[in-house]
């Protein structure tokens, strides 16, 4: 019998719009390697999420004061598999990392444009995890 983890590696992040990947602040790009191409960034009210082309950052804005951040870096090589669920008005990235522990990352307010940005983000993670197998 195989014994399945299910414990998530972080909360859910909510994210509702995205950003122009030239108007980040430093402290996400202080995380980005010069040669690392953004491929986008999304947002919650607090968080941030940033895809590269060799991992995904999560800004995880903690506390009242907006200054206690937690930070985690998820290389795509880390990554087993990878997973994509869309809804009326709803998406979802389900990661699933080598350890075991999924990594679900959840989309809001989606339209039609947002999914198919979603989904071109989705083919291009998938080829840089087929890739670096």
């Amino acid at each position: 019998m195989a014994y399945m983890k299910t414990k998530e590696i972080t909360k859910y992040f909510y994210f509702y719009k995205e950003l122009d990947i030239k108007e980040l602040p430093k402290y996400v790009t202080d995380y980005i390697d010069s040669d690392e191409k953004i491929l986008c960034a999304y947002a919650t009210r607090r968080d941030k999420g940033v895809f590269t082309d060799k991992k995904i950052l999560l800004f995880d804005v903690k506390g009242l004061s907006l200054t206690s951040k937690q930070i985690h870096t998820i290389p795509y090589n880390s990554v087993s598999s990878l997973a994509v669920m869309f809804d009326l008005s709803r998406a979802e990235l389900i990661f699933y990392l080598d350890s075991g522990y999924p990594l679900v990352l959840k989309f809001r307010n989606m339209n039609g444009e947002a999914k198919g940005k979603l989904r071109v983000l989705y083919s291009e993670i998938s080829k840089i995890i087929r890739n670096k197998k």
